[in-house]
């Protein structure tokens, strides 16, 4: 990231000076040129007052015109354009019929004398097209540019050529030193943004990602108990309290996970215990000893297929991906009461039936409402009455099953929701103590809950609680929770 930050500052500051130096660069080379114009212009009679450089470098007016027909030779002409102020870094020639006739004082003037071949060129480049020519050229170690003007006068038949050249190593000098200088202020600049930059990313950025890594680390399924420490309210604090919250989820994954194993592993222990007590003490010469351990082997290995079909199916309500709809409670709880007309044993009666429409699974509240009902049926005296019905209240769809038999007290009704408990103790009823589990599965996969209460002269009521307004079709709804997180509850009697 640090290297990221400086290149792509370098890359900013490399644009910014490349394109103000070549801005500068274009306006001084601009600059050359109007100046070395402006003598061909006075050349030609064109300039009245144009401005030229001391030998400081100052501007200084130089007023007059060359006009042509004031002069009666060439040579005249040239001596008065030479004679006009030349300034710090600026040459003249005058060339007459071929030859250098005129020159200016200075060093550049005689390394321009003295290259013959220069002197041809921008002699002919102007007397070619008979008109002013630019051009730049070496001479040696210096770089001038420079304008040839053909030069004649009436009545006179020699021709002449004057040169004037400037040097553009003197011209562009400040422009280099100045490139110098934010070529310096860059390098400061990259070094301060480094160093800033590593300070914050520090303590912004790598301590934190220490922390974390140093977290993950230690995490390993014997010890889930690291987290990330909290604080602040950026990104990377928001990362951490993620990483926190993925953390206790697994953990309780995992903690689920060795109660789910120690539950079947209790709930299977009894039935292989007594399936192999009973081929121990079984007499293999007697037939009616033999159909006796055969029977009860059977016996438990069906209960044993029962245990495994719930915890299958009880995994598959937890773990599945709700399809949710409209769902008619009115229309559920008519189907409900359709269906229960077929469980012997009991009278059922249909006592209230709510008119409203909530969003959920229909299959899925079905599922849970039979369980509740044949749980009501299997710990119910034979022949006593049970009802159930649907109600509306302002916040919640409630679907309730009530019974007439002992009831469970209140200290066992936080334990019934559990895997494989049962309130009463009870095993001669042919479940497998996963009944409610599912049923509370279900319910909290609605974004709801399952409760008990007492039936008013004796007996318990279950309520499979839906909220009324779970939003719009197609909003997210909770989902369902994971395997066991009923056994997660904590004792509250």
């Amino acid at each position: 990231m640090l290297a990221v930050i400086l290149v792509v500052t370098a890359i900013s500051l490399i644009a910014s000076g490349g394109v103000a130096f070549t801005m500068q660069y274009n306006q001084a080379l601009s600059g050359v040129d109007e100046h070395l114009l402006s003598h061909a212009d006075a050349l030609l009679g064109g300039a009245t007052d144009e401005p030229d450089m001391d030998q400081d470098g100052a501007t200084e007016v130089v007023p007059g015109s060359l006009d042509p027909h004031a002069y009666t030779s060439v040579d005249a002409l040239l001596r008065a354009e030479l004679s006009r102020i030349v300034g710090h870094g600026e040459a003249a020639i005058g060339i007459i019929d071929g030859e250098v006739a005129l020159r200016s004082a200075g060093t550049l003037s005689a390394a321009m004398a003295d290259d013959t071949d220069f002197i041809a060129a921008a002699a002919a480049s102007s007397t070619r097209t008979n008109s002013p020519a630019l051009g730049t050229a070496e001479l040696g170690d210096t770089t001038v540019r420079w304008v040839s003007v053909p030069v004649t006068v009436e009545g006179d038949a020699t021709t002449g050529v004057s040169i004037r050249a400037i040097n553009l190593d003197d011209t562009l000098d400040p422009l280099h030193l100045a490139a110098l200088v934010f070529c310096a202020v860059a390098i400061v600049i990259l070094i301060v943004v480094g160093l800033v930059t590593w300070a914050v990313l520090g303590r912004w950025l790598l301590s934190p990602m220490q922390h974390l890594q140093r977290t993950t680390g230690e995490i390993s399924l014997s010890h889930l108990a690291a987290r990330v420490p909290e604080g602040g309210t950026d990104d990377l604090a928001n990362v951490g309290r993620s990483v926190n919250a993925m953390l206790d989820r697994l953990e309780g994954s995992v903690d689920v996970q060795r109660r789910l194993l120690d539950d079947v592993r209790h709930e299977l222990k009894t039935p292989i215990t007594i399936v192999r007590g009973h081929l121990e003490m079984m007499n293999p010469a007697d037939p009616a000893d033999v159909a006796s351990a055969r029977e009860i082997g059977i016996s438990e290995l069906d209960r044993m297929t029962r245990l495994v079909e719930d915890i299958d199916l009880l995994a598959t309500v937890e773990d599945d991906e709700y399809t949710m709809g409209m769902v008619d409670v009115s229309r559920l709880t008519e189907r409900i009461g359709e269906m229960i007309v077929a469980i012997p044993g009991h009278p059922w009666r249909v006592l209230d039936r709510a008119d409203t429409i909530v969003r959920g699974n229909p299959d899925r509240l079905l599922q849970a409402w039979l369980a509740l009902i044949d749980n009501a049926a299997k710990y119910t005296p034979q022949g006593s009455p049970i009802e159930l019905g649907s109600t509306l209240t302002p916040d919640e769809v409630h679907l309730w099953v009530r019974d007439h038999g002992v009831g469970i007290p209140p200290a066992m009704r936080h334990r019934i929701f559990r895997r494989f408990d049962r309130g009463s103790g009870r095993r001669d009823v042919g479940g497998t103590g996963l009944g409610l589990a599912i049923v509370d599965a279900i319910a909290r996969a609605h974004g709801g809950s399952c409760t008990v209460t007492d039936t008013p002269g004796g007996g318990a009521t279950f309520v499979i609680r839906v909220p009324a307004h779970l939003g719009r079709p197609g909003s997210n709804l909770p989902q369902p929770i994971r395997a066991g997180t009923v056994a997660l509850r904590e004792d509250t009697a």
